[in-house]
């Protein structure tokens, strides 16, 4: 992983549990798997902990590391390094994503509360003209309040279930859930409602998005499904930009028919004069929902619970398998 990120993820007493029970060839993270000193450790490593900025462990590295069992993954997707060689090799992949997904759905819960109560445009308006609120400053919404919502949550993933989680504990909302992945009564036993994507961004008072980016969700939020959506709908992005034609969405934003919270875009960050950036019905943040600093510490501690259990021979509980490969994040 990146030297940068160690001392958050493994802070000093997850290190001292990460030292108990693993037997670390190299006391420093590796960062560059091309070096002739790190090529002989691999002949011997049975475990790879990893985290962000971890080096390709493609199809070269592996074969350097004849006898690798376990990848434990420190962070969320493991997607951007990992080859899928490794399950032709019988190696058990194991991903923090649990532990990230904590953060991130905290970050939509506020987003939302904050969102349903046009936070964002009269915050402006207060600095802006530093007099108290009027009521045509209220009454000049399209709606405004968390109570009864109908909350649109698209993706059934780690952290779509976690909102839901949230939201019934924390709202008066009803929850509808779009997930092509879904089981039959699945949602129902989330406390969601299983729909249809079109119907949901058209019956929701809030869209919150949480599936993969992978080829097929490209622009999952196009043109067309955006012009569904009610007047007054707010979006949360705390997933991937690409998931959002931004450009489509732009035109909803600047004509103020919907708001949104953006932790991510496409681009990201947006060239600087983009219009984004200054409307008041928009809240654009720097790709930090999920885990940052003191959060960090649980990606760490779960990859060590993994790995005790590796060392014990029982299942993991966070593994990743072949057949979920095509719709990870």
């Amino acid at each position: 992983m990146s030297p940068g990120a160690v001392d958050n993820v493994f802070p000093p007493a997850v290190r001292r549990r990460l030292a108990e029970v693993a037997d670390l060839r190299r006391p420093h993270p590796v960062d560059d798997f091309s070096s002739a000193a790190v090529a002989a450790e691999l002949a011997d490593v049975e475990v790879l902990v990893t985290g962000w900025g971890c080096p390709p462990v493609d199809a070269a590295v592996l074969r350097r590391a004849p006898r690798l069992r376990a990848v434990i993954h420190a962070a969320g997707t493991v997607r951007t390094f990992l080859s899928p060689e490794v399950f032709d090799r019988d190696i058990v992949v194991s991903s923090a994503a649990a532990a990230n997904a904590v953060p991130v759905a905290e970050f939509t819960l506020a987003a939302i509360i904050l969102g349903a109560k046009r936070v964002m445009p009269l915050a402006r308006l207060f600095q802006h003209r530093r007099t108290h609120r009027t009521a045509a400053d209220l009454d000049g919404q399209h709606w405004l309040g968390t109570h009864g919502l109908t909350i649109g949550v698209i993706g059934a993933s780690r952290t779509g279930r976690r909102v839901i989680e949230l939201l019934l504990r924390t709202l008066d909302a009803q929850v509808l859930l779009y997930d092509p992945y879904l089981r039959d009564g699945e949602a129902e036993l989330l406390g969601a409602r299983r729909t249809d994507l079109d119907t949901l961004v058209a019956d929701s008072d809030v869209v919150t998005v949480h599936a993969p980016q992978t080829p097929a969700t490209r622009h999952l939020l196009d043109a067309r499904r955006l012009a569904l959506m009610r007047p007054g709908a707010l979006l949360v992005n705390t997933a991937r930009g690409a998931l959002v034609d931004i450009d489509a969405l732009t035109e909803h934003l600047v004509s103020g028919r919907l708001d949104a919270v953006l932790d991510v875009t496409e681009p990201e960050p947006l060239p600087p004069q983009h219009p984004l950036w200054t409307l008041p019905n928009v809240f654009l943040t720097p790709h930090l929902a999920g885990a940052q600093g003191n959060e960090a510490a649980r990606l760490g501690s779960l990859a060590v619970d993994e790995l005790v259990r590796y060392t014990r021979r029982e299942p993991l509980l966070h593994q990743v398998r072949q057949a979920s490969w095509e719709y990870l994040a």
